[in-house]
């Protein structure tokens, strides 16, 4: 039997809402709005919250909170919800990292997570003075960076020799509490495949269609088996839901048409210089049209546009193709998080149940 599918939401911890548009967004970047936004979520039934990393303006977020101090304020005002904070490695050391988490870990019951950002803004890279590796190189660097977490987290006395960190008989204590704080890892390239079969417990992608999801799915499970590892899969999507298909699709038309042109192509030469930097030219944003960009990790094209019914089944179809979580923005998170919560979530649930009652008959 099949695990439900489960659930979690951007942090809006960075100014501009989660589209490079102009139009109305009731979504705040400050931490009272991200206090109630995440005990709404808690209520209506999502497992992760995910804040973001930024360290400089642009694209329409003008202000960034720090990804892991604003995660443990929403884990100190919720009860349940799993908070995965963002960490890039160059500006993080996994010796920090490690015991940042660990603390976290024991303040909050168990409940933080990180998600490794490889990095793709190399503006930002050099406005902060840190070195920009080559699209592979920076893999290889998050690589290490992970099996670094894992092993400050599990040995007495790590050691540990790579190209980027080295550790001596390092013993951290308190160590995370069991079970130990999940990895996430994003990308789309073959490098971004590669590191999470070997290394990473849950692998991001951009939205996409459930067939271009399935040959990501495909390609990593693959790859996660013949090196004896399991990864789960999450993917993006930007849930407009309403009472009819022609409510969710005029809110698309309207974000899309007042799109910020200027901040959508500078962000789309960014993204897409980094997406082409890969080996095979396939990373993430490689293939993402001006509308795409809009919504800035491809949530458009995982279709969660319509009426709840509409989006719970394409939900379903989502899981079918290999994902294990759906990662969501909205425009009004509020709202719009309590109003997935009462009537998209209840008939997702309601659709994996029959699903499984059909095939408990079958057998």
């Amino acid at each position: 039997m099949t695990e439900p599918v489960k659930f979690a939401y951007w942090v809006p911890n960075v100014s501009g809402g989660l589209v490079i548009s102009n139009i109305e967004q009731r979504t705040s970047w400050t931490p009272e709005y991200n206090r109630k936004l995440a005990q709404i979520a808690e209520q209506a039934g999502f497992d992760y919250a995910l804040s973001q990393i930024r360290f400089t303006a642009g694209y329409g977020a003008d202000n960034q909170h720090e990804s892991v101090s604003f995660s443990q304020d929403l884990l100190a005002h919720t009860e349940k919800l799993n908070v995965i904070a963002a960490l890039l490695p160059g500006p993080w050391n996994p010796a920090l990292a490690a015991k940042q988490i660990a603390t976290i870990s024991h303040l909050s019951g168990g409940r933080i997570a990180v998600n490794v950002v490889s990095g793709w803004f190399r503006g930002e890279f050099a406005a902060i003075g840190e070195h920009w590796l080559d699209h592979d190189e920076r893999y290889r660097r998050s690589e290490e960076f992970i099996r670094a977490l894992r092993g400050i987290w599990t040995e007495d006395s790590f050691t540990f020799r790579g190209d980027f960190y080295r550790f001596s008989d390092y013993s951290l204590k308190p160590k995370p509490l069991d079970p130990l704080p999940e990895i996430f890892q994003g990308g789309s390239s073959r490098a971004a495949r590669d590191m999470a079969a070997r290394v990473s417990d849950w692998y991001f992608t951009n939205g996409n269609t459930p067939e271009g999801l399935t040959a990501q799915v495909e390609d990593i499970r693959a790859k996660a088996a013949a090196n004896g590892h399991k990864v789960k899969v999450g993917i993006n999507a930007f849930a407009i839901a309403r009472d009819t298909e022609a409510e969710a699709k005029a809110v698309l038309d309207e974000i899309i048409g007042k799109a910020n042109p200027d901040a959508v192509q500078g962000f789309a030469h960014e993204v897409k210089n980094a997406g082409k930097a890969s080996p095979e030219g396939e990373g993430n944003w490689a293939k993402s049209s001006f509308e795409d960009l809009v919504q800035y990790n491809d949530g458009f094209r995982s279709n969660l546009i319509g009426t709840p019914q509409q989006i719970a089944e394409r939900i379903i179809g989502l899981k079918d193709a290999g994902a294990d979580l759906i990662l969501l923005g909205f425009l009004h998170f509020q709202e719009e998080v309590e109003y997935f919560g009462k009537h998209v979530l209840p008939l997702v649930r309601q659709l994996e149940a029959e699903r499984a009652r059909e095939a408990v008959a079958a057998e």
